[in-house]
């Protein structure tokens, strides 16, 4: 059987301006490999209803899980719980195990607990809070869709609480090997390799170091013993190549 797929929508006008560098991508990736979840599709949206309610749509409806960053903060722009309850077409409004969170947290830390602060209290109907315990405002998920914030250390927190609520699959495993050879001279035995080992991920990446040109192939899959195999082809192939 397959592992399950993921996708992931990326929102917010400053990852698209070049104003912040999204890191909860690689993260995620990362983290989902472990759990055996494969990360299929990332979208990256502006703080736009309409284009997140289309875009979360498509995902949802082609995915296992989807996972949202950014956009349910305190401000005017963070408009994606608003936007994710348009999509499931459901209400949505301050609830009240949102607003004893975010109560004690202000209590405890001395701030007014005020509308903006309020704002991150607003959950659609049905869906389930996700911890935050780095500043307590909660992320949620609703049907398949789990949505988080765009801080990179709450986005993890976020990631860590959700990722045992999901079944997973057999853990993807890899093998990496360098060859001081350009791609050109090397993508024939690859494809060959990639024919005789339908099952397994071959990826190249080539690289520059010194003037010299040269290509990591990175071989993924889940059965151990076929990467093996994979690779000792590889390496017969071209013993100079450095694992």
């Amino acid at each position: 059987m397959a592992n399950p797929t993921a996708a992931m929508l990326v929102i917010g006008d400053e990852i698209l301006s070049g104003r912040t560098r999204d890191s909860n991508m690689h993260f995620l990736a990362g983290a989902l490999v472990k759990h055996g979840i494969k990360l299929a599709e990332v979208r990256i949206v502006p703080d736009d209803q309409e284009r997140i309610v289309t875009a979360l749509n498509a995902l949802r409806e082609g995915y296992d899980s989807v996972f949202t960053s950014g956009g349910i903060g305190p401000t005017h722009d963070d408009i994606t719980a608003d936007a994710v309850a348009a999509a499931f077409g459901v209400g949505i409004d301050v609830r009240e195990d949102a607003r004893a969170i975010m109560g004690a947290y202000c209590e405890k830390m001395g701030r007014e607990l005020n509308e903006s602060r309020l704002r991150m209290a607003r959950i659609p109907e049905g869906a389930a809070l996700i911890d935050n315990p780095i500043s307590a405002a909660p992320g949620f998920s609703i049907g398949n869709v789990h949505v988080m914030a765009g801080v990179p250390a709450i986005f993890e927190a976020m990631v860590a609480s959700v990722l045992p609520t999901l079944t997973g699959g057999t853990a993807l495993m890899s093998q990496n090997l360098t060859i001081r050879r350009a791609e050109g001279d090397i993508a024939g035995d690859l494809r060959t390799l990639a024919n005789e080992f339908p099952d397994l991920s071959i990826g190249s990446y080539p690289f520059v170091r010194d003037g010299i040109y040269g290509t990591n192939v990175v071989i993924r899959g889940t059965d151990g013993t076929q990467i093996d195999a994979a690779m000792a082809r590889l390496c017969a192939r071209f013993p100079e190549a450095v694992a």
